[in-house]
């Protein structure tokens, strides 16, 4: 049969969109997933958060777990067909398809080259960068490879694309519980979760108590005194045991907010010796970081800080 016989039928369209699409959704999803474990074994100083690693994790192994079975299945349906009909081979559609793919490749190679060489002239070379620039490079490069290979071979029946399915599918089961060992178990970020919800409480809580302070002059004596029916604050609860957190008054100046955690900051911290606390929310600085066990913050009032004029007529800060 000659190439102007081989016509697309719906089913051809369905197989080579479906392959393609959740091919380049694994790539990507790949990629990413890799990028986020360098983040998170390379740690920037200037730019390094806890959550927004663990949350790029969980969707890239999110879209990996469904797109790479998908993928398979649907490269083994249209490997059977082609080696049942070898005409189909010719299609314009698989032909467009696999050098759009090509194209994509080739530009991903080119444009990461341009920011290497970008980067090593501004003086930006760091182990993270060269680690995220090598796994994209090497990604693109195999697909690239790959699809060139599969418009040059000339045996239809061939092991080769059962053995590479069979390794493709190995990498990303090991690249998925590999995440378990950086990021932990999916129990292990539901308990860091929480903990970032404690924080974030805390800090929710250390707001109210200093503008009380600013109102009233003197430190609420319990944290019921900081509930209000106006503005419709009420103090927030430990939201795994559902119980009040500890508040304790040292003096007229400080106090202490305690709560208990049940992972530690330091897990992730090493890069920092534990000191830099992990959490967006910690716009100024101040040090949240706690073991797995109950840990008390404490603070003191600076009255020249925060004893102001201009601050009486302030909304009280809120953060949610």
């Amino acid at each position: 049969m000659n190439n102007t016989t081989a016509k697309s039928t719906p089913k051809d369209v369905f197989l080579h969109l479906l392959n393609i699409f959740t091919f380049f959704l694994g790539v990507i999803s790949f990629i990413t997933l890799y990028i986020q474990y360098i983040s998170a074994l390379f740690p920037d100083p200037l730019n390094f958060y806890y959550t927004s690693i663990a949350n790029g994790v969980r969707w890239s192994t999110s879209i990996l777990v469904i797109a790479i079975p998908v993928y398979i299945l649907t490269s083994w349906l249209l490997g059977k067909d082609l080696a049942n009909n070898p005409e189909r081979r010719e299609l314009k559609l698989r032909k467009w398809l696999i050098y759009f793919t090509l194209f994509i490749s080739a530009v991903t190679i080119i444009v990461d080259l341009i920011m290497f060489v970008f980067s090593f002239l501004s003086g930006e070379l760091t182990t993270q960068f060269f680690l995220k620039v090598f796994v994209v490079l090497l990604v693109a490069g195999v697909v690239f490879g790959y699809y060139v290979w599969d418009l040059r071979r000339k045996k239809l029946k061939s092991k080769a694309p059962k053995t590479l399915a069979w390794i493709l599918f190995s990498v990303v089961l090991a690249s998925i519980i590999w995440g378990f060992f950086i990021i932990g178990t999916p129990a292990e970020q539901r308990e860091r979760r929480f903990d970032e919800q404690r924080i974030g409480d805390l800090q929710v809580l250390q707001d109210q108590i200093i503008y009380y302070w600013t109102r009233k002059e003197a430190l609420p004596q319990s944290l019921n005194n900081l509930e209000d029916n106006i503005s419709g604050f009420v103090v927030p609860k430990d939201p795994g045991s559902d119980q009040t957190y500890e508040y304790i008054v040292i003096d007229e100046l400080s106090f202490e907010l305690c709560a208990i955690f049940k992972t530690s900051t330091s897990d992730f911290g090493s890069a920092y010796g534990g000191e830099k606390p992990f959490y967006p929310y910690d716009l100024f600085q101040q040090n949240w970081a706690h073991e797995a066990e109950r840990t008390c913050f404490s603070r003191t009032i600076d009255p020249d800080l925060y004893k102001d004029s201009e601050q009486l007529n302030e909304i009280p800060p809120m953060r949610y």
